[in-house]
């Protein structure tokens, strides 16, 4: 019974440590998608300066968006 039962502790901390490299690889593919590519970021602070934005406007936005992003 004991043997039994480490076995299945061995089997379970191997699927642990599968799935730890399976997160890790997840992670490292994630990163290297979303990386910096070299260029520079542009600031857009103070570019909307003096103009209101509505809710109307971002519930605009927000339509257009999800109409883009449909699938």
């Amino acid at each position: 019974m004991k043997h039994t039962a480490a076995k299945k502790s061995t089997d379970i901390l191997g699927q642990i440590k599968t799935m730890e490299k399976d997160i890790l690889n997840l992670k490292l593919s994630v990163l290297k998608r979303f990386a910096s590519s070299g260029k520079k970021n542009i600031k857009l602070q103070g570019i909307l300066k003096g103009i209101d934005i509505t809710d109307k406007d971002i519930l605009a936005v927000k339509k257009s968006l999800n109409n883009k992003t449909q699938i």
